[in-house]
């Protein structure tokens, strides 16, 4: 067997796998993205956030159904090369790629802003180069150190939720959860806080090095889900009855905002320390699922072949892996934070819309299909609500890909059989 042709190692069980998944929601994104939602929706975050979980509820029991038919590392990529054609399982995982690279970068930058913002970029790649190197170890070393985070920032938001709750400022905020009278703005909200829930994807990509796959996902991907949920709802629950929605729609930093207000500014550096090490157990598994899916588009020869090289001891797709760090990497010494999460959930809702459409051919029963028939329809609704600028670049993007896939199949076309 060549270095090429090597399967990874299947070490995760379900403990690990849901780390993993939580690792990659219960991120940055719940130290940011209450913020910008609620300056789209109003009163209406709840409501935001009540919609994108359930299209979040689609996407991952089609991606567990998937994933649990066709365990291999690549995800969506996966599916709909087998179940849809070529084509989009190349779109699906060029969509990944792009979208995902960007969300490393702005996780990444996410970390230099809290822990040095006057040099939030030097900081960004300093820790894209340190959990580039953990990877490298091996993915049992990766499990347990978002083990660690996922304990860290779990105790730091619970914290939060507490002193929100039990201060004398409750209600202060008019916490309010009726609908608001803008439907844009509820879409808009909903396809911000999707960027913070969609890491239940990195169980799916991690599906070569899971034991006993077609049990594992499906138990792993609700069950991650569902404990993210519980806990994007309480702080949204908690953060409104302190701030309000106006206050919180023009909080740069929410949380640690609405602990000082709350009248606990001692717990404000407590807060921004959990921020940071949330942003790097999403970095982390953000760099897993995006490393893994090069290799799946490396071994079918949409990438270059060396890229599928798996590492003889550590059996982890290592070229991969160094590839991608170095471009986030870059990114991160480069771009900017808010652009970089726009666009990024652009790309991630364009590849789950993928996961959707494959999942809709696994059973011809009506009732089997309801579930990616909401998920495929929301995700695109949930993609066209977002600012223009994330739309439009987000779009060429994916067209540039398009065009990559059809010179690609042109030239092989030319070439001498």
């Amino acid at each position: 067997m060549t270095r090429t042709d090597a399967r990874l190692r299947r070490t995760l069980g379900v403990r690990d796998a849901v780390v993993v998944g939580l690792g990659s929601m219960i991120g940055a994104g719940v130290f940011s993205a209450f913020g910008p939602a609620a300056r789209a929706a109003g009163s209406g975050l709840l409501p935001g956030l009540a919609l994108a979980a359930v299209v979040a509820y689609c996407n991952a029991m089609s991606s567990a159904r998937l994933a649990a038919r066709y365990p291999a590392s690549g995800g969506t990529y996966v599916y709909g090369r087998e179940r849809l054609g070529p084509f989009w399982g190349y779109l699906a995982g060029w969509a990944f790629m792009v979208g995902k690279t960007a969300s490393c970068a702005a996780m990444a930058l996410t970390v230099g802003a809290y822990v040095w913002p006057g040099q939030a970029h030097t900081v960004a790649v300093a820790a894209v180069v340190a959990l580039t190197a953990v990877n490298y170890g091996g993915i049992q070393k990766s499990a347990w150190l978002t083990r660690t985070v996922v304990a860290v920032v779990l105790a730091v938001l619970a914290a939060v939720v507490v002193v929100c709750l039990a201060s004398g400022r409750a209600g202060a905020g008019r916490l309010d959860i009726g609908l608001p009278t803008g439907a844009g703005g509820v879409l808009q909200a909903a396809g911000l806080l999707f960027f913070a829930f969609a890491g239940y994807a990195r169980i799916a990509t991690l599906g070569e090095e899971v034991r006993d796959p077609a049990r594992t996902i499906p138990r792993a991907i609700p069950l991650a889900l569902g404990i993210t949920l519980a806990v994007y709802a309480c702080v949204a629950v908690a953060v409104l009855a302190v701030l309000g929605a106006g206050r919180l729609g023009q909080a740069a930093a929410p949380l640690a905002d609405a602990v000082r207000v709350a009248g606990v500014p001692g717990l404000v550096p407590v807060v921004r320390a959990g921020a940071a090490v949330a942003a790097l157990g999403s970095l982390l598994a953000l760099i897993l699922g995006v490393s893994r899916t090069t290799l799946a588009m490396a071994r079918d020869g949409h990438l270059p072949g060396a890229l599928a090289a798996v590492h003889p001891r550590f059996r982890v797709p290592y070229r991969a892996e160094l590839a991608v760090g170095a471009v986030v990497a870059v990114l991160a010494a480069t771009v900017d934070v808010r652009g970089a999460i726009g666009f990024s959930s652009f790309g991630v809702l364009a590849y789950y819309a993928v996961a959707n459409a494959s999942a809709w051919t696994l059973n011809a029963a009506p009732r089997s299909r309801l579930v990616p028939a909401v998920g495929l329809l929301g995700c695109a609704t949930l993609a066209f609500a977002l600012p223009a600028a994330s739309v439009a670049v987000g779009a060429g993007v994916l067209a540039v890909g398009v065009a990559v896939y059809g010179v690609r199949r042109w030239w092989r076309g030319r070439r001498p059989g």
